[in-house]
């Protein structure tokens, strides 16, 4: 489970630093977001690249972290292994879209977030 975290964690912390690239003006909106604006996104998904990396990654890998008991849970709404259930089955949804996308740079975030989903049903049933 702490291994499984552990690769969680440094793959989100990826995902953050591309998306802050992303909200920062980096030209690679051929690899996110569908693929549909090679170049520099627009400034609607600059801004939200920039939400999804400075509040809701860093939310998840605290939730993953505490879900594995890595640090305290108290803090959580819900049981961590329910969270974690949730996590895998969105991340699990998230892959498909990156797989079937049409952009083949935005295909190779499938193995990520499929990786990410993984580690979180490890996670969920505590092995």
């Amino acid at each position: 489970m702490f291994l499984a975290a552990i690769l969680a964690v440094a793959l989100i912390a990826v995902i953050v630093v591309f998306q802050l690239a992303l909200a920062l003006g980096a030209p690679w909106g051929a690899a996110a977001w569908g693929g549909q604006h090679p170049g520099v996104l627009p400034m609607r998904l600059r801004i939200a690249s920039g939400v999804a990396a400075v509040m809701i990654y860093p939310l998840v890998i605290a939730v993953v972290l505490a879900s594995a008991g890595i640090i305290g849970d108290d803090w959580l709404p819900v049981d961590g292994t329910l969270l974690m259930w949730v996590l895998a089955a969105l991340l699990g949804l998230g892959a498909i879209a990156n797989f079937a996308s049409r952009s083949r740079l935005e295909r190779r975030w499938g193995p990520v977030a499929l990786t990410v989903a993984l580690c979180c049903a490890i996670i969920a049933l505590g092995i």
